[in-house]
């Protein structure tokens, strides 16, 4: 069972939606996996696998933490090995959620199909992916989506080298570039955004799969630039900064409201329907990460779903009769 949305101020759909789809299934536990006292009231014990994207790996894991609280007895691991690396593993049934920071690709869900894995999509939290400069440039701290394109294109590689010339007012200092892997939904939806075309960029940059790498060579180097997370900017404060984009700085109120364009996007959370029904380990941490979606996304400083977003999500249940 599939469900995708074709608008994302639509999302929330989803969200209601996986939670009534998944909770009409039931829940018995699979053999081995859950029962015992495991630590908590309730007697759940297990384990609960998740892999993919590193920018919802913090959300995830905030929803781990939390629910450790309630249920000890439960282990939720989290890996990180991008949006496209986490579905080849959810796709072939090794995992239980898979984290994504786009939707599934049309050749992923035909790699499920096969594999007759069914899952439901499942919009978590929203997210501005974030474009972050060193916090000694002084010069770039405003950037047009059309000199994002002049930096990042495939046409730019080892053309554009300095940053005089993306402008003639910025200073004569090198560009070092940093970013996701090609992995990533961050890659993805990026490269779609500012490129005009997925998977469109230049090579010769140092891309990698953990966001923190990113941070790390940005804040090492005054004239880097690269792109991530906008969870990554509010964590690391002081170590990199985020750039406008087109005058608009990426944050909650601008990623909510839309201005914060093309950048804003939403982040999911993808479900095997079977972990769901068999593992009552599975079901207790999905509804409890629907149920405090809010919370989880204010812990893990991603941007909240929205007033709005619920409110069209209940239209939508409506209209479903």
């Amino acid at each position: 069972m599939r469900k995708t949305t074709a608008k994302i101020f639509a999302s929330t759909a989803l969200v209601v939606i996986g939670a009534l789809t998944l909770s009409a299934c039931g829940g018995q536990p699979a053999e081995g996996d859950s029962g015992g006292s495991g630590g908590s009231a309730s007697g759940l014990s297990g384990s609960v696998t998740t892999d993919g994207s590193s920018t919802v790996a913090p959300l995830t894991e905030a929803a781990a933490d939390l629910f450790g609280d309630e249920e000890s007895g439960v282990n939720v691991s989290v890996a990180t090995s991008g949006t496209g690396g986490g579905f080849k593993s959810f796709c072939a049934d090794e995992t239980d959620i898979s984290n994504a920071s786009r939707p599934i690709k049309d050749e992923e869900a035909a790699e499920c199909e096969a594999a007759g894995v069914e899952y439901t999509e499942i919009v978590a939290a929203n997210d501005g992916l974030s474009v972050i400069i060193n916090p000694g440039n002084d010069w770039a701290e405003d950037l047009t989506v059309e000199q994002l394109n002049t930096i990042w294109g495939p046409e730019a590689e080892g053309e554009i080298t300095n940053w005089n010339q993306v402008d003639s007012s910025f200073p004569d200092q090198a560009i070092t570039l940093f970013g996701a892997g090609t992995d990533s939904g961050t890659f993805d939806y990026f490269t779609d955004a500012i490129n005009g075309e997925e998977g469109a960029i230049r090579t010769d940059y140092s891309p990698s799969e953990d966001d923190n790498i990113t941070v790390q060579g940005v804040s090492g180097d005054v004239g880097a630039i690269g792109f991530l997370g906008l969870s990554y900017v509010e964590e690391n404060e002081g170590v990199i900064k985020a750039a406008m984009i087109d005058g608009v700085m990426p944050s909650t109120e601008t990623v909510q409201d839309g201005t914060y364009t093309p950048l804003g996007r939403p982040l999911f959370i993808y479900v095997n329907n079977a972990s769901y029904v068999e593992k009552e380990q599975v079901k207790a941490f999905v509804d409890f990460y629907v149920a405090n979606s809010l919370d989880i996304a204010e812990r893990a400083l991603f941007v909240p779903l929205t007033e709005e977003q619920v409110t069209t999500a209940s239209d939508e249940l409506a209209s479903l009769g």
